[in-house]
């Protein structure tokens, strides 16, 4: 048994399928060539009683890694000084009760874990704080990844504040405005090249990792800063654990992430349970729909979808994913570009709001309710990976279609038409 208060736990880096031990600053495994994964030790359990202390404590502070939803948890996370420590109050984000999707979903408990509440308005900060932090603390110069926009925005921020130069190879067609202007705002350097995601990402991994930190969701590092959305959504819900969890799918380490949160808060004795976790791609990007359906590998497609963030026909951490889906008995599935505009347009007229891709979530919810693969009664929290002002021009676009939750610009004329329209609209209330 060991004190989370006084006592870091060991983690062990090893290659994610064939088990082959690591070196710290290898990019994939030396045998195999698969993705790392740091690896909680064996029969390790901590004082939970003392553990709860520990955060209430921390959650009165007002020290920057204990405000921090990721740092605040970093007994279970691979060591790092503190000196070399790089946040903006990353993770601590909100949970809300999701009226509006309960209602158009048919499921009556249901909660919006916002992830798009973060610094710089995505979930990539929880991770990026780790791996950032991490590379600051080897001495790293340059830092690189590929993007459809979010990651981008934010290694280009936490690079900036450790003195680290970011450098970004985007798709020069598909990724939002609002995404490339946060990033340039930043200080990252911006490479765009004809292709799609996936042959960045190509690029970027063939580069020499001695000479460049690659801070995509392969990076065993991010995954650990990701995995703590699912203590922040346990701590939040009084350590009961919800019956399904529902997120996105693109490049897939954020369910990979979520997944090994929940298995290691079981290990440890936090939790006796873990949720089942649902992953929702876009129709035209759905490439890990089909092996879970067949249990074949992964064949890479090419991508096609109005919601960038998941616009990724050859997600890198499939395996990882489709095992914490297989653990956790749960499923996959893909939703249409038109369910999850119109699921988009829901969660906005909650007063929440997120980016295309977060709204896979509570279309996929829908889908799964109406098929009975969720019962009505079960606790369900989706994840909104994303800022609404992340895309802009896409609840623009939205609202100016004839779609079905459109909120049209109401014109008026002159002032009396103006009045007309005003006293309609309260008598209508």
């Amino acid at each position: 048994m060991i004190s989370a208060a006084t006592s870091p736990l060991r983690f062990d880096l090893r290659c994610s399928e064939c088990g082959h031990a690591a070196e710290p600053a290898a990019a994939a495994c030396a045998r195999c060539g698969e993705l790392l994964e740091f690896r909680l030790s064996p029969g390790t359990r901590i004082d939970v009683d003392s553990w709860h202390a520990l955060l209430e404590r921390r959650r009165g502070s007002t020290s920057h890694l204990d405000r921090s939803g990721v740092w605040r948890f970093r007994e279970l996370l691979p060591q790092v000084d503190a000196a070399h420590v790089v946040t903006l109050l990353e993770g601590d984000v909100p949970l809300y009760e999701a009226r509006g999707g309960a209602q158009y979903t048919g499921a009556k408990c249901v909660r919006y874990l916002h992830l798009g509440m973060n610094p710089t308005a995505s979930f990539k900060d929880a991770g990026m704080t780790v791996a950032i932090s991490h590379a600051r603390s080897r001495g790293a110069r340059v830092a690189v990844c590929a993007s459809t926009g979010n990651t981008s925005a934010s290694m280009a921020a936490y690079a900036a504040r450790a003195g680290i130069i970011a450098v970004v190879l985007v798709p020069a067609e598909g990724i939002s405005e609002s995404k490339l202007a946060q990033t340039l705002d930043y200080g990252a350097r911006v490479i765009a090249i004809r292709g799609d995601f996936d042959a960045a990402l190509s690029v970027v991994r063939s580069l020499d990792s001695s000479r460049f930190t690659l801070v995509n969701s392969i990076n065993p590092l991010r995954i650990e800063g990701q995995k703590t959305a699912a203590l922040v959504l346990l701590e939040a819900s009084h350590w009961r654990v919800p019956d399904w969890v529902i997120l996105p799918g693109g490049n897939l380490g954020n369910s990979s992430a979520l997944g090994k949160g929940f298995r290691e808060a079981r290990a440890l004795g936090i939790t006796t349970k873990i949720p089942r976790i649902a992953v929702v791609q876009a129709e035209g990007a759905a490439p890990l729909v089909r092996s879970f359906r067949t249990g074949e590998a992964l064949r890479p497609v090419v991508a096609s979808t109005t919601a960038t963030a998941i616009k990724i026909g050859a997600p890198a951490s499939w395996r990882k994913s489709l095992r914490e889906v297989r653990e956790s008995g749960g499923t996959v599935l893909a939703v249409s570009d038109a369910e999850i505009a119109d699921a988009r347009a829901v969660i906005g007229a909650e007063g929440i709001g997120c980016e295309p891709a977060s709204a896979a979530s509570l279309a996929g919810l829908r889908r799964l309710v109406a098929e009975g693969t969720v019962k009505p009664d079960e606790d369900v929290v989706l994840v909104l990976t994303g800022h609404l002002l992340k895309d802009t021009a896409y609840a623009a676009s939205y609202h100016a279609s004839k779609a079905r939750f459109a909120n049209a610009v109401l014109h008026a004329q002159n002032a009396d038409e103006a009045r007309a329209r005003l006293q309609s609209l309260e008598s209508a209330s």
